[in-house]
């Protein structure tokens, strides 16, 4: 006897588990996302959420928060590098004077921060 069968109505398997076929169903992936895309999954939850219902239906949610997440760590990154030039901060500096260096790097993550959560997350 078959333990699998496929029904094209729907397009799913079945296996059979004692007396009763069950459908053979897969949880979808969760997203890969740090904490931009779960800031911004928090925000169109709780702030846009008929935006944030269209996507979850439409399957658009995570791939959206997927490629926030991407691009809010890019543009972190490149604010970070461009902060720091423009203050010259080397690692002379970091040598000499490391507490001043991590407080100036402090500020200026701070600052590259909150730019990224004002142009990509809560708009």
């Amino acid at each position: 006897m078959e333990r699998q069968i496929y029904d094209e109505r729907n397009g799913l398997w079945y296996e059979l588990c004692g007396d009763y076929y069950v459908p053979c169903l897969e949880a979808p992936e969760s997203p890969r996302v740090g904490k931009f895309g779960r800031m911004r999954n928090t925000f169109l939850r709780e702030h846009q959420s008929a935006i944030y219902t269209g996507m979850l239906f439409s399957g658009k949610l995570n791939d959206h928060l997927e490629e926030i997440d991407r691009q809010a760590n890019e543009m972190l990154d490149r604010l970070i590098e461009q902060y720091a030039a423009a203050e010259q901060i080397s690692e002379e500096r970091k040598a000499n004077d490391q507490m001043a260096w991590v407080q100036t790097m402090n500020s200026i993550r701070n600052r590259a921060e909150e730019v990224v959560l004002s142009e990509l997350i809560y708009c």
